[in-house]
């Protein structure tokens, strides 16, 4: 269990200035969804890991409200690195480990817009606290919960199409849980829950979101194969200068992706990889996601 880790958070884009590209500000929450598989659950035992997350998200489409596509010669591509460290501590509340985790990340982006034209842009995105996750193991069940914060850290300009970072705060309660059974299937689901301030630059507030990642696999020897994806639902209107966005009916985004994960732990280190593709997707860019995961044990 000592390299299998919860709440994965990394920071996806933003795409200001474009009223159709929103869904969310950008056609985006804070959250990339999909970053958790495998064991989302488990907490890890007592002791400091350092991990390390890369994804590769590209997207030629731009859908609207009714999930087609919006803007003909839309062209989105992002790469983003990002160091974790988690430490969980010998302490116990309610019963439960206590640990805490910082990410930080880099980000890469490079977006075309019709009638707008090209960005591209390398930066710090937004960083990610959580002082206090909690987690508790049964025989053949893990349960991991906590809050994490994204700070406003990212590089931003409201007169840029790229902007690495959000410009606003994000606060997301979790609650991971996996189910794990003596022969090695394992379902595990991740479900979070977002709320944002207003991008103060833009006096833009995007709409609270709900979200889950899960996956479904067998253990075979050191290797974990099976599927893995996420569902996403807005839940709330965007807000523009105190009043619901009139475009897209409030632009609430939703969006699904599926795709296959296999996941490789040897001694102190660990290794995954998945694709992902969306499908059903509203009032967002539409693409698929690729994530290679590594990690180490002190």
């Amino acid at each position: 269990m000592r390299r299998i880790f919860v709440v994965v958070i990394l920071v996806v884009v933003s795409i200001s200035l474009v009223e159709s590209a929103r869904a969310t500000q950008g056609g985006g929450g804070a959250y990339p969804n999909g970053a958790e598989d495998f064991m989302s659950g488990a907490l890890p035992p007592p002791g400091t890991y350092l991990l390390n997350y890369m994804e590769y998200y590209t997207s030629d489409r731009l859908n609207n409200n009714n999930g087609n596509s919006s803007m003909p010669g839309f062209k989105l591509n992002v790469f983003a690195d990002v160091i974790r460290t988690v430490h969980v501590t010998e302490k116990q509340f309610l019963g439960g480990s206590w640990a805490m985790h910082l990410f930080i990340p880099i980000v890469y982006m490079d977006v075309t817009l019709p009638g707008l034209g090209s960005d591209n842009r390398t930066g710090l995105g937004d960083i990610i606290i959580d002082p206090f996750i909690l987690g508790w193991h049964g025989k053949n069940w893990h349960i991991t919960t906590g809050v994490d914060f994204f700070l406003p850290t990212g590089a931003y300009d409201k007169k840029r199409l790229a902007n690495p970072g959000r410009n606003y705060w994000t606060f997301e309660p979790v609650f991971a849980a996996t189910w794990l059974t003596d022969s090695g299937f394992d379902v595990s689901v991740k479900l979070m829950y977002d709320f944002n301030t207003k991008n103060t630059d833009m006096d833009y507030l995007s709409g609270q979101e709900f979200h889950a990642d899960y996956a479904i696999g067998q253990r075979l020897g050191d290797f974990n194969l099976g599927v893995a994806g996420y569902f996403y639902q807005q839940t709330t209107n965007d807000e523009e200068n105190g009043k619901k966005v009139s475009i897209n009916d409030g632009n609430k985004g939703r969006v699904a992706g599926i795709g296959p994960a296999v996941r490789y732990n040897f001694n102190k280190f660990g290794f995954s990889l998945k694709y992902i593709f969306e499908t059903a997707v509203e009032n967002r860019p539409e693409g698929g996601n690729f994530w290679f995961k590594c990690s180490y044990a002190f």
